[in-house]
């Protein structure tokens, strides 16, 4: 990557997981709604959210920050998929049981335990994604491990909540949501800062993921799962990083942050070196520089000065070269700066003196700056924003307070992954004002039965897996392991218990670990092949409608095409499968058609005919029923050949 090596256990570093998963369950949470995503017809309504005081009189600073950016948030209303609970414009319905009954499964296989009685919880939440401006969460059991690479690993909760929203977009101050995933039912487990290495975090997700997997109950593709990380290096600060939803991309967030905050600390030490101190930053205040850039060049700036905007100027003593300093790839300290500018000012961005004469930008307006803030050149930096003078004053007051963090070290927040496992600043780290009891749901008690269900769909152990596979259906260890893995193991299983051994289990696995991973590399993208199509094409197999050599052609092709079904790209790209007779006819067209090829080779001549023969049967019948084919058509024309010889001598 690029980067220094960097020793985990040296510096310190904590990883703890909260895995999201949603749950295969009939109906959503706290309504009877579908459990499903949907693009049917809809209603729109709008709201805005204001934070509210928890039992103690506290307002919690993450819902308060989400307040101040003043949004508002417009909704679409699935009229089958979402009701008035979804609304707000009802109260909650009593839990659903069966998501908890999963939960309680799940907690038996850690060995956690479960709690009498369920109560729910609100969790404030005012950035549009819940109508109701909280989260709904409900712990199910506490405690357990897992056990990952000969080590335990330990679990500290296991949760059942609401999924939020489906965020659509943004367009100004609008947010646009729509509510068929609000209240999907999700589990999260949250492990101990057990993690201390990048791999660890990568390897125990995937355990976790692979054991949610075992259940059968749980929803797949992307969107369905997501990891949050909670990471800390000595001497650094508890970072939480939302959002991350691909698996492989965890050893990078946990990389990169650990980079991040070893980099904030480096910056710290360099300016007590210095002797700046927190006072000395926050006692800057904005200065307006407008008048410095009437005749700018910078585009940006120009087009802010020309429509009525000021531009303010903050001077950080100091600071010279360290907005410039990279805290991981393609991120400076400037950029975190910058961020909260975006978050707290509204503004588009931020331009820096490490960084400047750039952007349209001149040395001499660079100077002029100086010059206006008295900075010292060579020690003192600044930092430059265009706005109205609300937003500009707002965002450059951020900047302040983060930039007079910077002496103390690394500030305790709340980070959004980015896709290339950079992280990036989204809102200060929730307090405990955040949650408090809901009063519109009565417990859950825990009965017998309940536990009674929850071992019947409790996940076996992965070996015990794994030897049945193995010994019960003939899978070689390698591809009963690429199995487990599979994130589509429930189709699998369930495909190989309805159709073996007319199609054989080693091939029905092999579709899914080996022929649709591959057609990747084909331009398809195997995510898009729904499960129905895989069904079919293993029904047609079994009814011997299309040759296993038509497989990966119908892959791609229902991968481009996912209304098509399996039998209609079978008939369009004509795969449907041939008969023996049929087959027997075509090669000996052809091989009538090669005869001075056929005596000239004799034998050898199998391998050009084969190629013809394939150009038209290819997919339609089994390959090694085509070779045998063409060598009893060549054994035939030989004879022929050889008894008009001997009867011409």
């Amino acid at each position: 990557m690029g980067q220094p090596r960097v020793d985990y256990e040296a510096i310190g570093l904590t990883v703890g997981l909260e895995i999201h998963q949603q749950l295969a369950t009939r109906h959503k949470l706290f309504c009877g709604c579908p459990a499903e995503l949907s693009e049917e017809e809809h209603d729109t309504f709008q709201r805005r959210l204001r934070p509210t005081r928890s039992e103690l009189g506290e307002v919690d600073i993450a819902a308060l920050f989400e307040w101040r950016k003043g949004r508002v948030y417009e909704y679409e209303a699935p009229h089958h998929h979402s009701c008035l609970v979804e609304a707000d414009e009802e109260p909650p319905h009593p839990i659903n049981e069966e998501a908890v009954v999963i939960a309680m499964a799940v907690a038996k296989a850690l060995g956690s335990w479960i709690v009498d009685e369920v109560h729910v919880m609100r969790k404030t939440v005012i950035d549009g994604s819940n109508t109701s401006g909280f989260q709904r969460t409900a712990i199910v059991a506490l405690g357990g491990s897992i056990r990952v690479g000969g080590r335990e690993y330990s679990i500290e909760t296991i949760a059942v909540e609401e999924d939020a929203a489906r965020k659509l977009g943004e367009k100004g101050r609008v947010t646009r949501y729509r509510l068929d995933r609000l209240g999907i039912p999700l589990i999260e487990i949250s492990t101990g800062p057990d993690i201390h290495s990048p791999e660890e975090a990568y390897r125990v997700a995937l355990a976790i993921g692979r054991l949610l997997r075992l259940t059968g109950r749980v929803r797949r593709g992307l969107g369905t799962i997501r990891q949050d990380l909670n990471i800390s290096i000595r001497g650094g600060a508890k970072t939480e990083v939302k959002g991350v939803q691909r698996l492989d991309l965890i050893p990078k967030v946990v990389e990169y942050e650990a980079l991040r905050q070893l980099r904030l600390l480096e910056i710290r030490d360099e300016l007590a070196r210095r002797g700046v101190s927190e006072e000395d930053v926050k006692r800057e205040n904005p200065v307006d520089v407008t008048e410095l850039f009437k005749g700018t060049s910078s585009k940006i700036l120009k087009r802010v000065v020309g429509s009525g905007g000021v531009v303010l100027a903050l001077k950080l003593p100091g600071f010279h070269g360290l907005l410039g300093r990279e805290l991981m790839p393609g991120r400076r300290f400037g950029t975190e700066l910058a961020d909260y500018a975006r978050f707290w000012g509204g503004v588009g961005g931020l331009f820096h003196s490490d960084e400047l004469p750039k952007y349209g930008i001149s040395r001499d307006e660079v100077e002029s700056v100086y010059d206006a803030l008295g900075a010292r050149r060579g020690f003192d930096a600044f930092v430059i924003v265009a706005g109205d003078p609300e937003s500009a004053r707002k965002a450059l007051e951020a900047v302040r307070e983060r930039a007079a963090y910077a002496t103390k070290g690394v500030p305790e927040e709340t980070r959004a992954a980015n896709e290339d496992g950079t992280t990036r600043y989204l809102r200060p780290r929730p307090g405990s004002a955040r949650m408090y009891p809901e009063t519109d749901i009565p417990p859950l008690v825990v009965t017998e039965e309940m536990h009674r269900m929850a071992e019947e769909i409790k996940p076996e152990p992965v070996e015990a897996k794994l030897e049945r596979l193995i010994k019960v259906y003939g899978l070689s260890r390698d591809l009963a392991e690429r199995v487990i893995e599979d994130i589509r193991l429930d189709l699998i299983e369930r495909l190989i218990k309805k159709f073996h051994p007319k199609v054989p289990a080693k091939l029905i696995a092999s579709i899914f670990t080996v022929t649709l991973r591959g057609i990747k590399s084909k331009g398809a993208d195997p995510e898009a092949v729904r499960d129905e199509r895989l069904e079919e094409i293993v029904e047609m197999l079994a009814e011997g409608r299309i040759a296993k050599e038509a497989i990966e052609d119908i892959l791609i092709e229902v991968a481009r095409n996912p209304e098509e079904t399996a039998a209609e790209a079978a008939e369009k790209l004509g795969l449907t499968r041939v008969s023996r007779e049929e087959a027997a006819r075509i090669v000996d067209e052809i091989a009538r058609r090669n005869i001075d090829l056929i005596r000239e080779r004799r034998e050898r001549a199998h391998g050009p005919l084969m190629g013809q023969v394939m150009s038209k049967l290819r997919g339609r019948i089994d390959g090694r029923v085509v070779a045998e084919l063409v060598a009893q058509k060549i054994k035939e024309i030989l004879e022929e050949i050889d008894r008009m010889a001997e009867g011409s001598s």
